[in-house]
């Protein structure tokens, strides 16, 4: 037994690194990591069977609720607020039209009844955040683009979910009222919405307040409150997913502690989920199956990317500000990835004829989805010529809260409306034991002395006790009795 046990961990550690290291290649060939994840767990499934459905759907949504929360925090609310409207359209009627349109021709190349036609509709009816997020984040397209994708990935998902369990109530109970199903819809919705925002609001409230003794236990506490949120909004039948990616909002956009340190865990942790994720994903196809399915499959993705995505994305998109090269390109960067195939195992757990057929065809329509559209979005955005300017801005420096003393640091961004903006450090009249350590300026690092000008962009690096935390905050609210009307994002 300890034998067997050792091979388990050995095997486990190999994947682990070969994931690791094949995000390079994913990197330089532009095509989402998901590909050779899965890729690896089919290769697995030849010497070890595994065919355990449940667990797969168990560990693919707690994969999903870590991916959506860091995806959420990730998340700036004022470059989604322009677009947002937009974005829900194609996560609601986006979605809606897409199940419909490949309902229609799952009909007929499935040659499955019109209900179950319409659930497979429903599977891949959702772009997916883990493969938009992993494709776009290492591109140069514009800012607005991006940001509708990334929103709309987010906040699809429940949509996805409400509709696939739906048509498999209404298979298995055929007498399900349909009004009924609408105001499952929103209560799911509603209720989602409010939990995420209300658990978020707590979860900063604590960790501004609470002074744990090692700093590395802030990020397992706010995954703690990322799952606390699933699982409440699932106690009341309501969209566990959304109420985790608005939470991951919240917690992103607020005056949070320790920031950085949580982004860096949170990201760190989400691709472990997405590689044990997608190598269990992996080892639940059988490859020779794939083979029987292959026409079928190619087909329904071909009609899902040249189709029913476009259709759904100018319809749903009618009335927005997008151009048609805009929305060409919002139509090719609607990947598919975990969520279809999460889904999938929904009908196979329901014990519905289709289910082996439905999973199979879903995981093709995925891994030609990924390979084809992941490999082609950056130079059809440069085609189209949708390629923004590369204005990121590099952390130098990576500063940590000393946990287990009584100061920490904080980087603190300058916003042309903060008083302070504008001020030498001399006039600021710092406390003694607030000190500003280091300051960023156009990608290079500034010693603060006495005579430094605070200018906009800047970002200042600040040690102060803890016991000083909301003094040091109000430092940089007011200056010389003048009351910043600016919000201050401590990260």
């Amino acid at each position: 037994m300890t034998h067997l046990a050792d091979n388990i961990i050995l095997l486990l550690a190999a994947l682990l690194l070969v994931g690791v290291l094949s995000t390079k290649f994913s990197t330089r060939f532009g095509m989402p990591a998901l590909v050779l994840f899965i890729a690896a767990g089919m290769v697995l499934s030849r010497f070890v069977y595994f065919n355990n459905a449940s667990l797969t759907q168990v560990a693919g949504i707690f994969a999903l609720i870590i991916i959506l929360f860091e995806g959420g925090m990730q998340t700036s609310i004022k470059d989604i607020r322009p677009i947002i409207a937009p974005a829900l359209s194609l996560a609601t009627v986006g979605v809606l039209l897409t199940t419909a349109i490949v309902g229609v021709f799952a009909r007929f190349v499935l040659d499955v009844p019109w209900a179950e036609s319409l659930l497979f509709g429903a599977i891949v009816g959702s772009t997916d955040a883990a493969a938009v997020f992993s494709v776009l984040g290492g591109k140069n397209i514009d800012k607005r683009l991006t940001s509708t994708l990334e929103a709309e990935s987010g906040s699809n998902d429940p949509m996805a979910v409400f509709l696939t369990v739906s048509l498999i109530e209404w298979i298995q109970h055929p007498d399900t009222a349909i009004w009924s199903l609408l105001l499952s819809f929103v209560w799911e919705m509603g209720i989602g919405l409010v939990m995420g925002i209300a658990v978020g609001k707590l979860a900063v409230y604590l960790i501004n307040r609470i002074n744990l003794d090692s700093t590395g236990l802030y990020p397992v506490m706010a995954i703690g409150f990322a799952v606390l949120t699933y699982g409440l909004a699932a106690m009341v039948h309501s969209s566990g997913l959304l109420a985790v990616y608005v939470i991951g909002l919240t917690l992103g956009n607020s005056e949070l502690m320790y920031h950085r340190t949580i982004m860096n865990f949170n990201h760190g942790f989400a691709w472990m989920m997405q590689i044990a994720m997608f190598i269990l994903l992996g080892l639940l196809v059988f490859p020779n199956e794939l083979a029987d399915i292959a026409w079928q499959g190619l087909l329904l993705s071909v009609i899902l990317m040249l189709v029913a995505r476009p259709v759904g994305v100018f319809l749903s998109l009618l009335f927005a500000r997008f151009s048609i090269r805009e929305k060409t390109l919002i139509s090719w960067a609607g990947l598919r990835g975990a969520v279809p195939i999460v889904l999938a195992t929904y009908p196979l757990l329901a014990g519905l004829p289709q289910g082996r057929l439905f999973f199979n065809v879903v995981f093709f329509v995925v891994l030609t989805s990924a390979v084809i559209q992941g490999t082609t979005i950056s130079p059809l955005a440069s085609r189209l010529r949708l390629v923004g300017k590369d204005d990121a801005q590099p952390s130098l420096m990576e500063l940590v809260a000393l946990g287990k003393t009584d100061s920490e640091f904080n980087h603190i961004a300058i916003d042309q409306h903060m008083p302070i903006a504008g001020m030498q450090i001399a006039q600021i009249g710092l406390p003694e034991d607030i000190l500003f350590t280091a300051i960023i300026r156009n990608k290079s690092i500034v010693t603060p002395h006495g005579s430094t000008v605070i200018e906009p962009g800047d970002t200042v690096y600040v040690l102060s006790p803890k016991s000083k935390r909301d003094e040091m905050r109000a430092i940089f609210r007011s200056g010389k009795g003048k009351v910043a009307e600016s919000h201050l994002p401590i990260m």
